[in-house]
Protein backbone atom coordinates (compact mmCIF):
# COMPACT_ATOMS: atom_id res chain seq x y z
CA UNK A 1 0.00 0.00 0.00
CA UNK A 2 3.22 2.46 0.72
CA UNK A 3 4.65 1.60 -2.46
CA UNK A 4 1.50 2.43 -4.48
CA UNK A 5 0.75 5.57 -2.42
CA UNK A 6 4.74 6.35 -3.57
CA UNK A 7 4.05 5.45 -7.37
CA UNK A 8 0.86 7.44 -7.18
CA UNK A 9 2.94 10.68 -5.52
CA UNK A 10 5.91 10.27 -8.23
CA UNK A 11 3.77 10.27 -11.39
CA UNK A 12 1.56 13.51 -9.71
CA UNK A 13 5.46 14.99 -9.14
CA UNK A 14 6.07 13.65 -12.99
CA UNK A 15 3.03 14.94 -14.57
CA UNK A 16 3.64 18.35 -12.16
CA UNK A 17 7.16 18.54 -13.78
CA UNK A 18 6.26 17.78 -16.73
CA UNK A 19 3.74 20.49 -17.04
CA UNK A 20 5.87 23.09 -15.80
CA UNK A 21 8.38 22.20 -18.38
CA UNK A 22 5.39 22.62 -21.64
CA UNK A 23 4.82 25.61 -19.97
CA UNK A 24 8.07 26.73 -19.63
CA UNK A 25 8.70 25.42 -23.13
CA UNK A 26 5.18 27.11 -24.94
CA UNK A 27 5.14 29.96 -22.51
CA UNK A 28 7.68 30.92 -21.35
CA UNK A 29 11.40 29.97 -22.87
CA UNK A 30 12.20 32.71 -25.02
CA UNK A 31 11.38 31.99 -28.63
CA UNK A 32 13.36 34.17 -31.02
CA UNK A 33 16.13 34.20 -33.47
CA UNK A 34 17.06 37.80 -34.27
CA UNK A 35 20.28 36.82 -35.66
CA UNK A 36 22.70 39.15 -32.58
CA UNK A 37 19.79 42.06 -33.32
CA UNK A 38 18.39 43.80 -30.27
CA UNK A 39 14.77 43.77 -32.05
CA UNK A 40 13.29 42.96 -35.93
CA UNK A 41 10.29 44.81 -37.06
CA UNK A 42 7.33 42.57 -38.80
CA UNK A 43 4.72 43.99 -41.11
CA UNK A 44 1.75 42.35 -41.52
CA UNK A 45 -0.58 43.55 -44.00
CA UNK A 46 -4.21 44.55 -44.55
CA UNK A 47 -5.63 41.47 -45.90
CA UNK A 48 -3.63 39.52 -43.62
CA UNK A 49 -5.56 36.00 -42.21
CA UNK A 50 -3.44 33.49 -39.67
CA UNK A 51 -1.52 31.59 -42.40
CA UNK A 52 0.04 35.34 -43.64
CA UNK A 53 1.15 36.30 -40.05
CA UNK A 54 2.43 33.25 -39.84
CA UNK A 55 4.93 33.18 -43.09
CA UNK A 56 5.81 36.92 -41.85
CA UNK A 57 7.02 35.76 -38.85
CA UNK A 58 8.91 33.01 -40.38
CA UNK A 59 10.12 35.14 -43.57
CA UNK A 60 11.12 36.86 -41.26
CA UNK A 61 13.28 34.54 -39.27
CA UNK A 62 11.83 36.39 -36.13
CA UNK A 63 10.76 32.77 -34.30
CA UNK A 64 12.84 30.29 -33.82
CA UNK A 65 10.55 27.03 -32.76
CA UNK A 66 7.47 26.85 -35.35
CA UNK A 67 5.71 24.12 -33.90
CA UNK A 68 5.60 25.20 -30.12
CA UNK A 69 4.81 29.23 -31.27
CA UNK A 70 1.04 27.71 -33.38
CA UNK A 71 0.16 25.57 -30.62
CA UNK A 72 0.60 28.06 -28.42
CA UNK A 73 -1.13 31.12 -30.25
CA UNK A 74 -4.05 28.76 -31.68
CA UNK A 75 -4.76 28.14 -28.06
CA UNK A 76 -4.85 31.74 -27.16
CA UNK A 77 -7.13 32.70 -30.14
CA UNK A 78 -4.19 34.77 -32.13
CA UNK A 79 -6.19 32.50 -35.24
CA UNK A 80 -9.02 34.78 -34.47
CA UNK A 81 -7.59 38.29 -33.89
CA UNK A 82 -5.05 39.07 -36.83
CA UNK A 83 -4.23 42.93 -36.38
CA UNK A 84 -2.57 44.41 -39.11
CA UNK A 85 0.21 46.58 -38.78
CA UNK A 86 4.33 46.82 -37.96
CA UNK A 87 5.24 45.22 -34.78
CA UNK A 88 8.58 44.83 -32.90
CA UNK A 89 10.00 41.66 -31.47
CA UNK A 90 12.41 41.87 -29.11
CA UNK A 91 14.90 39.81 -28.28
CA UNK A 92 14.25 37.09 -25.49
CA UNK A 93 10.31 37.40 -26.24
CA UNK A 94 8.72 34.28 -25.15
CA UNK A 95 5.24 32.71 -27.10
CA UNK A 96 2.92 34.23 -24.56
CA UNK A 97 4.63 38.11 -25.10
CA UNK A 98 4.53 37.94 -28.84
CA UNK A 99 1.41 36.25 -28.81
CA UNK A 100 -0.20 38.81 -26.40
CA UNK A 101 1.36 41.93 -28.21
CA UNK A 102 -0.04 40.52 -31.86
CA UNK A 103 -3.78 39.85 -30.57
CA UNK A 104 -4.34 42.71 -28.89
CA UNK A 105 -3.05 45.31 -31.81
CA UNK A 106 0.06 46.55 -29.63
CA UNK A 107 1.60 47.61 -32.65
CA UNK A 108 4.64 49.95 -33.48
CA UNK A 109 3.82 53.89 -35.13
CA UNK A 110 5.56 55.33 -37.76
CA UNK A 111 7.00 58.58 -37.63
CA UNK A 112 6.59 60.70 -40.93
CA UNK A 113 8.42 63.74 -41.04
CA UNK A 114 7.92 65.98 -44.02
CA UNK A 115 10.48 68.61 -44.54
CA UNK A 116 11.46 71.43 -47.04
CA UNK A 117 13.98 68.51 -48.80
CA UNK A 118 10.81 67.18 -50.20
CA UNK A 119 10.50 68.86 -53.16
CA UNK A 120 8.10 67.55 -56.29
CA UNK A 121 5.47 65.24 -56.11
CA UNK A 122 7.23 61.94 -56.55
CA UNK A 123 9.76 62.68 -54.00
CA UNK A 124 6.64 62.64 -51.82
CA UNK A 125 5.34 59.69 -53.17
CA UNK A 126 8.16 58.03 -52.95
CA UNK A 127 8.88 58.72 -49.24
CA UNK A 128 5.38 57.51 -48.29
CA UNK A 129 5.95 54.26 -50.27
CA UNK A 130 8.81 53.73 -48.64
CA UNK A 131 7.72 54.19 -44.98
CA UNK A 132 3.87 52.57 -45.38
CA UNK A 133 1.87 50.11 -46.80
CA UNK A 134 0.45 52.78 -49.15
CA UNK A 135 1.90 51.89 -52.66
CA UNK A 136 3.64 54.50 -55.64
CA UNK A 137 0.67 53.44 -57.64
CA UNK A 138 -2.01 53.97 -55.39
CA UNK A 139 -0.62 57.67 -53.91
CA UNK A 140 0.19 58.93 -57.41
CA UNK A 141 -3.41 58.14 -58.91
CA UNK A 142 -4.74 60.01 -55.82
CA UNK A 143 -2.68 62.55 -55.96
CA UNK A 144 -3.09 62.99 -59.79
CA UNK A 145 -7.08 63.00 -59.37
CA UNK A 146 -8.20 66.35 -60.34
CA UNK A 147 -12.13 65.35 -59.28
CA UNK A 148 -10.83 64.16 -55.34
CA UNK A 149 -8.31 67.41 -54.94
CA UNK A 150 -10.72 69.72 -56.44
CA UNK A 151 -13.39 68.19 -54.12
CA UNK A 152 -11.26 67.83 -51.18
CA UNK A 153 -9.37 70.08 -50.55
CA UNK A 154 -9.64 72.90 -53.52
CA UNK A 155 -6.55 72.07 -55.20
CA UNK A 156 -5.18 70.28 -58.67
CA UNK A 157 -2.57 68.00 -59.03
CA UNK A 158 0.20 70.48 -60.28
CA UNK A 159 -0.43 72.44 -57.29
CA UNK A 160 -1.53 69.66 -54.50
CA UNK A 161 2.03 70.22 -52.66
CA UNK A 162 0.80 73.24 -51.33
CA UNK A 163 -1.30 71.03 -48.61
CA UNK A 164 2.14 69.77 -47.79
CA UNK A 165 3.39 71.33 -44.80
CA UNK A 166 6.29 70.52 -42.51
CA UNK A 167 5.78 68.91 -40.15
CA UNK A 168 5.97 65.20 -37.88
CA UNK A 169 3.09 62.68 -38.05
CA UNK A 170 2.93 59.07 -36.04
CA UNK A 171 0.62 56.67 -38.03
CA UNK A 172 -0.01 53.06 -38.26
CA UNK A 173 2.07 51.17 -41.13
CA UNK A 174 -1.15 50.47 -42.51
CA UNK A 175 -2.83 53.71 -42.43
CA UNK A 176 -5.50 54.40 -45.47
CA UNK A 177 -4.79 57.15 -47.99
CA UNK A 178 -7.73 58.73 -46.56
CA UNK A 179 -7.38 59.29 -43.12
CA UNK A 180 -3.60 59.98 -43.47
CA UNK A 181 -4.32 62.84 -45.95
CA UNK A 182 -7.46 64.07 -43.81
CA UNK A 183 -4.55 64.55 -40.86
CA UNK A 184 -2.28 66.51 -43.52
CA UNK A 185 -5.54 68.57 -44.21
CA UNK A 186 -5.84 69.18 -40.51
CA UNK A 187 -2.82 70.41 -39.89
CA UNK A 188 -3.13 72.30 -43.03
CA UNK A 189 -5.80 74.03 -41.72
CA UNK A 190 -4.24 74.72 -38.41
CA UNK A 191 -1.18 76.53 -39.87
CA UNK A 192 -3.82 78.80 -41.98
CA UNK A 193 -5.40 80.59 -39.55
CA UNK A 194 -7.87 83.43 -40.43
CA UNK A 195 -4.95 85.82 -39.73
CA UNK A 196 -3.13 84.18 -42.34
CA UNK A 197 -5.45 83.97 -45.05
CA UNK A 198 -6.77 87.33 -44.25
CA UNK A 199 -3.18 88.90 -44.95
CA UNK A 200 -2.79 86.33 -48.08
CA UNK A 201 -6.48 88.10 -49.51
CA UNK A 202 -5.11 91.91 -48.86
CA UNK A 203 -2.72 90.94 -51.22
CA UNK A 204 -4.61 89.65 -53.68
CA UNK A 205 -3.25 86.45 -53.60
CA UNK A 206 -4.77 82.89 -53.31
CA UNK A 207 -3.54 80.30 -50.68
CA UNK A 208 -1.76 78.38 -53.58
CA UNK A 209 -0.04 81.61 -54.71
CA UNK A 210 1.16 82.40 -51.66
CA UNK A 211 2.90 79.27 -50.92
CA UNK A 212 4.15 79.24 -54.31
CA UNK A 213 5.88 82.59 -53.70
CA UNK A 214 7.08 81.22 -49.70
CA UNK A 215 8.93 78.30 -51.47
CA UNK A 216 10.67 80.66 -54.24
CA UNK A 217 11.71 83.03 -51.44
CA UNK A 218 12.90 80.09 -48.96
CA UNK A 219 14.96 78.68 -51.95
CA UNK A 220 17.03 82.18 -52.01
CA UNK A 221 17.51 83.00 -48.33
CA UNK A 222 17.31 81.19 -45.04
CA UNK A 223 17.14 84.34 -43.49
CA UNK A 224 14.07 86.07 -42.24
CA UNK A 225 14.45 89.55 -43.24
CA UNK A 226 16.21 88.53 -46.28
CA UNK A 227 13.33 86.73 -47.20
CA UNK A 228 10.68 89.72 -46.55
CA UNK A 229 12.60 92.21 -49.15
CA UNK A 230 13.05 89.27 -51.56
CA UNK A 231 9.27 88.78 -51.23
CA UNK A 232 8.62 92.25 -51.38
CA UNK A 233 11.07 92.47 -54.77
CA UNK A 234 8.98 89.68 -56.66
CA UNK A 235 5.67 91.03 -55.69
CA UNK A 236 7.20 94.28 -57.04
CA UNK A 237 7.86 92.35 -60.64
CA UNK A 238 4.55 90.60 -60.50
CA UNK A 239 2.82 93.69 -60.20
CA UNK A 240 4.59 95.42 -63.15
CA UNK A 241 4.00 92.00 -65.18
CA UNK A 242 7.97 91.41 -65.55
CA UNK A 243 9.10 87.97 -65.21
CA UNK A 244 9.75 86.88 -62.28
CA UNK A 245 13.68 85.72 -63.26
CA UNK A 246 13.88 83.42 -59.97
CA UNK A 247 16.91 80.62 -59.93
CA UNK A 248 14.95 78.41 -57.62
CA UNK A 249 12.35 77.68 -60.41
CA UNK A 250 15.10 76.96 -62.84
CA UNK A 251 16.63 73.88 -60.22
CA UNK A 252 13.45 72.94 -60.09
CA UNK A 253 12.56 72.79 -63.52
CA UNK A 254 15.66 71.11 -64.73
CA UNK A 255 15.37 68.55 -61.47
CA UNK A 256 19.51 69.91 -60.09
CA UNK A 257 18.44 70.97 -56.58
CA UNK A 258 22.22 70.93 -55.33
CA UNK A 259 23.85 73.03 -57.86
CA UNK A 260 25.22 76.31 -56.29
CA UNK A 261 25.24 78.29 -60.35
CA UNK A 262 22.59 78.63 -62.52
CA UNK A 263 23.82 78.65 -66.00
CA UNK A 264 21.91 80.49 -69.39
CA UNK A 265 21.76 76.78 -70.76
CA UNK A 266 19.42 75.90 -67.45
CA UNK A 267 17.21 78.99 -68.74
CA UNK A 268 16.27 77.30 -71.62
CA UNK A 269 14.33 74.57 -70.55
CA UNK A 270 10.73 74.70 -71.96
CA UNK A 271 8.79 74.47 -68.22
CA UNK A 272 5.68 76.27 -66.49
CA UNK A 273 8.47 76.89 -64.06
CA UNK A 274 10.78 78.38 -65.91
CA UNK A 275 10.14 82.22 -64.80
CA UNK A 276 12.83 83.15 -67.15
CA UNK A 277 10.75 82.09 -69.84
CA UNK A 278 7.06 82.63 -68.88
CA UNK A 279 5.78 85.46 -66.76
CA UNK A 280 3.55 84.90 -63.27
CA UNK A 281 4.16 82.26 -60.94
CA UNK A 282 4.44 78.88 -61.78
CA UNK A 283 2.13 76.35 -60.99
CA UNK A 284 2.64 75.06 -57.80
CA UNK A 285 5.43 75.75 -54.87
CA UNK A 286 8.97 73.75 -55.70
CA UNK A 287 9.59 72.56 -52.22
CA UNK A 288 7.32 71.82 -49.05
CA UNK A 289 7.20 75.40 -47.40
CA UNK A 290 7.95 76.02 -43.43
CA UNK A 291 6.22 78.57 -41.24
CA UNK A 292 9.40 81.40 -41.24
CA UNK A 293 9.26 81.82 -45.39
CA UNK A 294 5.34 81.66 -45.57
CA UNK A 295 5.37 84.58 -42.87
CA UNK A 296 7.99 86.36 -44.71
CA UNK A 297 5.76 86.72 -47.47
CA UNK A 298 2.76 87.44 -45.49
CA UNK A 299 4.26 90.14 -43.85
CA UNK A 300 6.48 90.88 -46.60
CA UNK A 301 8.94 94.32 -46.50
CA UNK A 302 7.41 97.56 -48.70
CA UNK A 303 10.06 99.12 -51.14
CA UNK A 304 11.00 100.10 -54.15
CA UNK A 305 13.70 97.65 -55.55
CA UNK A 306 12.86 95.36 -58.76
CA UNK A 307 16.43 93.30 -58.48
CA UNK A 308 18.36 91.70 -56.19
CA UNK A 309 21.44 89.52 -56.05
CA UNK A 310 23.58 87.83 -53.33
CA UNK A 311 26.62 89.28 -52.32
CA UNK A 312 30.35 88.96 -53.15
CA UNK A 313 30.92 87.73 -49.41
CA UNK A 314 28.19 84.54 -50.11
CA UNK A 315 27.22 85.36 -46.22
CA UNK A 316 23.50 84.70 -47.32
CA UNK A 317 22.40 88.66 -47.84
CA UNK A 318 21.87 90.21 -50.89
CA UNK A 319 22.19 93.78 -52.71
CA UNK A 320 19.38 94.96 -53.62
CA UNK A 321 18.62 97.97 -56.63
CA UNK A 322 15.97 99.69 -58.40
CA UNK A 323 17.77 100.29 -61.60
CA UNK A 324 18.71 97.63 -64.01
CA UNK A 325 22.04 98.94 -64.13
CA UNK A 326 23.15 98.93 -61.02
CA UNK A 327 21.95 95.44 -60.43
CA UNK A 328 24.72 94.57 -63.30
CA UNK A 329 27.25 95.70 -60.77
CA UNK A 330 26.20 94.00 -57.90
CA UNK A 331 25.77 90.93 -60.40
CA UNK A 332 28.78 91.32 -61.57
CA UNK A 333 30.65 90.94 -58.38
CA UNK A 334 29.09 88.05 -57.28
CA UNK A 335 29.90 85.93 -60.62
CA UNK A 336 33.55 86.98 -59.92
CA UNK A 337 33.34 85.69 -56.60
CA UNK A 338 31.99 82.71 -57.51
CA UNK A 339 34.67 82.26 -60.06
CA UNK A 340 37.42 83.13 -56.90
CA UNK A 341 35.98 80.28 -55.45
CA UNK A 342 36.08 77.67 -58.27
CA UNK A 343 32.26 77.18 -58.27
CA UNK A 344 31.11 76.45 -61.61
CA UNK A 345 27.62 75.04 -60.91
Amino acid sequence: MKLFRKIIILLVLAAIGFGGYWAYINLYKPNTNLEGKNFKYVYIPSDADFETLLNELYSEGVIDNHKSFEWMAKRMDLDKNVHPGKYRINTGMNNRQIILMLKNNKQESVKLTFNSQIRTKEEFIEYLDDKLELSFDELDEYLSDDVVLEKEYGLDPDNVMTLILPNAFEVSWVIKKEELFAQIKNYFNSVWTRDRRDKCKKMGYTVVEATTLAAIVQGESAIQTEQQKIAGVYINRLKKNMAMQADPTLKFANRNFDVQRVTNADKQIDSPYNTYKYKGLPPGPICLVNMQSLDAVLNYTRHNFYYFCAKPSLNGYSDFSASYEQHLKYADAYQKALDAKGIKR
